[in-house]
């Protein structure tokens, strides 16, 4: 998978704006938290994940998923080096990040 190419994937989705993000690129959808982050000096994306989702996707490559290194990586967030996976699995990733950011967020009690 090219940098275009998860490009043309993430701005499908309905909604979804790019911003500067530190040195990575954001994807959010507007009004919404970010679903995905791009540093495309090393075509790596980050994305958050359920954790038994980022276990999964982890299992398909280990050498190329993998949790962010961090305490962002123990809640979910899984860095994917892009050149060396296929678009099938980016666009699982993302609607699955895409649909969980598209959530009502439940109330909380007060």
């Amino acid at each position: 998978m090219t940098v275009a190419g998860f490009k043309n994937i993430v701005l499908s989705f309905p909604g979804t704006e790019e911003n500067p993000h530190f040195e990575r690129r954001a994807f959010k959808v507007t009004g919404k938290r970010i679903f995905a982050t791009l540093l495309e000096a090393d075509q790596t994306v980050n994305i958050p994940l359920r954790l038994e989702e980022q276990k999964a996707f982890c299992s398909l490559d280990k050498a190329h998923i993998f949790p962010v290194p961090n305490k962002w990586g123990l809640q979910g967030w899984t860095t994917f080096e892009i050149k060396h996976l296929d678009e099938a699995i980016m666009q699982e990733a993302l609607t699955s990040a895409y649909s969980d950011v598209m959530q009502p967020k439940p109330k909380r009690k007060r």
